[in-house]
């Protein structure tokens, strides 16, 4: 007996990194030694004094029951005093603050709160397949917000379409941003942030990137802006920053009708965060500064010989500094998915199509900065030379 998926299923294309993976190993399987630059999954391991503190937690039998489902108030309070050491934001970590499971679910989660069928919800385009997908599984429409080189990858408010906007229940942003690596400045936030009070929009702000830029130009959290604590959630991750992609741990933070509208939601699903990963997480949030320094300094290595590799084979780069991402214009005459699939084929890297990430990326592919120094010097290699031949 076969039973059919449901409406909401149907709807959505091929996760794109599913995909990708799929086409990696019939590669793999065929005996190509692949330089896999495709997904933003980092590949050093957790630092060691978060695994002692994981280790040293796991022993505690009080946490081998079911976790407190909007997360230990030490972990909550931990995460209060790094925003305010981050942000001069102070939050109440009791109603301001949410332990999450990682950010992927939280973003995913959060319209079943307050979405209905129906609602508009504006996203990025290019960005993150979750912002839609989360949409069309509580029956909304994801209503697509242009992010154009011209723009500096930025949206345009003044471009959505007025009938939509009418509808329009949540805004999703990005910055730094995935796929694009462009950031914005607290004058861009206060635009988003009047923008959504006057149309009595929720301003969701996807962070998980914050830790991961060069120099002394940290990313702005939308939080600062005056009047964002009335309309704004963000949401943040430590699996980019501390290596944890593996352990989801992360944290929603803003205002406390949203972060409780989203605990319900997820209470009702999940059962929170494990305890003991709470408690590495607390670790990582204390840790010295230098400990995410050193993360971000392998970034900026890995940065400096793909992005100069590239332009020296000849390939138009988005100048960034933010982000593990490098987004690249698909040379004259081929299409994102096809440039990408004779990348894997002719040259043997897995790259991501712009295309993927939403109809404004077509032009355009993604690399990441998630591999070793050697296996990107690989890359720039074999791009050089399947440039010279093409």
């Amino acid at each position: 007996m076969e039973f059919e998926r449901s409406r909401a299923l149907r709807s959505l294309p091929p996760y794109l990194f599913i995909e990708i993976d799929r086409k990696k190993k019939l590669a793999l399987a065929a005996g190509v030694d692949l330089v896999d630059l495709g997904v933003g999954d980092p590949d050093r391991p957790t630092p060691p004094p978060l695994i002692r503190a994981l280790q040293k937690a796991a022993a505690k039998a009080a946490y081998h029951q079911y976790p407190l489902g909007s997360g230990m108030p030490a972990y909550r309070q931990a995460v209060a005093d790094w925003f305010k050491k981050r942000f001069k934001v102070s939050l109440d970590p009791a109603s301001e603050v949410l332990a999450t499971i990682g950010s992927k679910e939280a973003i995913g989660h959060f319209p079943i709160a307050f979405v209905d069928p129906g609602d508009v919800v504006l996203c990025p385009d290019p960005g993150y397949p979750v912002y839609a997908a989360g949409a069309r599984f509580v029956g909304a429409v994801p209503v697509a917000m242009p992010l154009l080189r011209k723009n500096k990858f930025l949206p345009d408010f003044g471009a959505i379409d007025k009938k939509a906007l009418k509808r329009a229940r949540l805004m999703w942003l990005n910055y730094p941003n995935n796929p694009t690596a462009a950031t914005c400045d607290l004058a861009f936030f206060r635009k988003a942030v009047a923008f959504c009070r006057k149309h009595s929009i929720i301003l969701a702000h996807d962070m998980a990137y914050s830790e991961v830029y060069e120099g002394k130009a940290k990313p702005p959290s939308v939080l600062q802006v005056e009047g964002a604590r009335d309309i704004a959630i963000e949401f943040h991750s430590l699996s980019k920053t501390f290596n944890m992609t593996g352990w989801r741990v992360g944290f929603a933070v803003g205002k406390a009708q949203l972060v409780a509208g989203l605990a319900a939601a997820k209470g009702n699903l999940d059962s929170g965060v494990v305890s003991a990963i709470q408690e590495m997480g607390i670790a990582a949030l204390r840790a010295p500064d230098s400990l995410a320094k050193s993360v971000r300094s392998v970034y900026a290595r890995r940065r400096e010989i793909l992005v100069g590799g590239l332009k020296d084979a000849g390939f138009e780069v988005f100048p960034s500094r933010a982000a593990f991402y490098v987004w690249i214009k698909v040379p004259a005459g081929r299409s994102s998915a096809e440039f990408c699939g004779l990348l894997l084929e002719k040259a043997g890297i897995v790259a991501t199509p712009g295309n993927g990430f939403g109809a404004a990326g077509e032009g355009y592919f993604r690399l990441t900065l998630t591999a070793p120094e050697d296996r990107l010097r690989l890359a720039v290699k074999r791009l050089s030379s399947f440039m010279a031949q093409a």
